[in-house]
């Protein structure tokens, strides 16, 4: 006689077996569908199974949400069911359907791939045409194309590969080593680099823009480089010959600044100093290039062997302004005539105020690096109260007064 123990014992395992085919029944077959359970079906249109079979999974994201139905033939392919299982999240019907490999030997599933984020959604008798849906390359597919590739390679031509190859790399382990090991370290500095190697090929791409913008400047520059290149051959003889006087030419001018090396080195001194004086007198250097050319040509004029007159005018600006005495009266005069040795006076200079009409002289008004001194107001208020009379009265002291100035424009007018 059974005990109570083993009676409850097999009570309870006679109600989990009841239990676990209801939920056989329900999971795997259609018996919810009689039973009202929320399950719907969407038929899927393909050109061919790919491999796909009832009762596989079909996800959604990733995630399981149903299982494969019947399969039926039609006219154009097959129509496979999805039978979705109720309390899943709504599917749009905007998707791409595709049959996948789980692994290298089958185990298909359909995976759907939404297009769009909202409705409509999938319902019960919803379809997904045949131009959303996708199948796996058929396995006997890809084995005849490899064969096909296989047999279309050259042996000869494949051997040869083969054997340059041997030869190539013959003897470069270690070299080979080095090389993957310097790529796993470059890799590594590229994943830390990432943003500025994004940056480099954006600036890379509007570098390459220009370069195209700027075609037809580059592929003129190339066809002057060929011409370049085409003149540097015709002239290899030559070019052959500089190269081979060059050594002994940069001896000799090597041993020529050894032997004149200080002196070349003061030289180059007084360049440098010449040149900045040159510098702040660069108008005046233009106005005499300019002006000297003129001068040469009139010269030509006045030997003209037609005509025994010289065609020659003067033109006097002495006096004009006056010139600069104040400031001279305790300098010494003498004759002309005298050219015995004398001291010269050190404390003569030019009084006059700057900004003042007479001609100023003195180093204390030379311009500083070619730039006048502008005068103060006070200096220009000064000159300005002075008169005519004044101006003549200084400089009636002079080597040459005014009427002086007219006697010798007459005498060289009538010479």
């Amino acid at each position: 006689m059974l005990t109570r123990k083993t009676q409850l014992q097999i009570v309870s395992f006679f109600v989990i077996s009841v239990v676990a085919l209801a939920y056989a029944l329900f999971r795997f077959t259609d018996v919810g569908k009689v039973f009202g359970e929320d399950i719907y079906t969407v038929s899927m249109e393909l050109e061919d199974s790919g491999g796909i079979f009832s009762n596989a999974e079909v996800t959604y994201r990733g995630f399981n949400v149903g299982r494969v139905g019947e399969l039926s033939l039609t006219e154009g392919g097959l129509e496979v069911d999805l039978n979705i299982e109720p309390g899943m999240p709504p599917i749009p019907a905007d998707l791409d359907a595709f049959v996948l490999n789980r692994s290298a030997i089958g185990e298909q599933f359909v995976d759907l791939r939404p297009r769009s984020e909202g409705g409509p959604y999938l319902e019960d008798n919803s379809v997904i045409p045949v131009d959303r849906t996708k199948t796996p390359v058929p396995t006997a597919k890809v084995i005849n194309d490899l064969t096909d590739l296989a047999g279309s390679v050259p042996t000869d031509s494949l051997r040869t590969v083969v054997d340059e190859s041997y030869k190539a790399f013959s003897g470069t382990g270690d070299d080979l080593q080095l090389l993957m090991d310097t790529t796993r370290d470059f890799t590594a500095a590229a994943r830390q680099n990432l943003p500025d190697t994004v940056e480099l090929l954006r600036s890379g791409n509007q570098v390459l823009r220009t370069q195209n913008a700027e075609m037809g400047s580059i592929r003129s520059f190339s066809k002057d480089l060929r011409k370049l290149s085409e003149t540097f051959k015709g002239s290899d003889a030559d070019i052959r010959r500089l190269i081979e006087q060059t050594p002994q030419t940069a001896n000799q001018f090597s041993r020529v600044v050894d032997e004149v090396g200080p002196g070349l080195s003061a030289l180059v001194a007084n360049l440098i100093t010449l040149g900045e004086i040159s510098d702040d007198r660069l108008a005046g250097l233009e106005q005499t290039m300019l002006t000297y050319p003129a001068l040469g040509a009139g010269a030509q004029a006045l030997l003209d062997p037609k005509n025994p007159k010289a065609p020659l005018g003067l033109a006097l600006n002495l006096f004009d302004p006056p010139p600069c005495v104040k400031g001279y009266e305790s300098t010494k005069k003498r004759p002309g005539d005298d050219t015995s040795p004398s001291t010269y006076n050190e404390e003569a200079y030019c009084a006059e105020p700057k900004g003042s009409p007479i001609t100023v002289r003195g180093s204390q008004n030379a311009p500083f690096n070619g730039v006048p001194v502008a005068p103060s107001q006070q200096q220009v208020q000064q000159n300005s109260d002075r008169d005519q009379e004044s101006l003549e009265e200084d400089s009636s002291n002079s080597l040459l007064s005014g009427s002086s100035a007219e006697l010798l424009g007459q005498l060289l007018s009538t010479g």
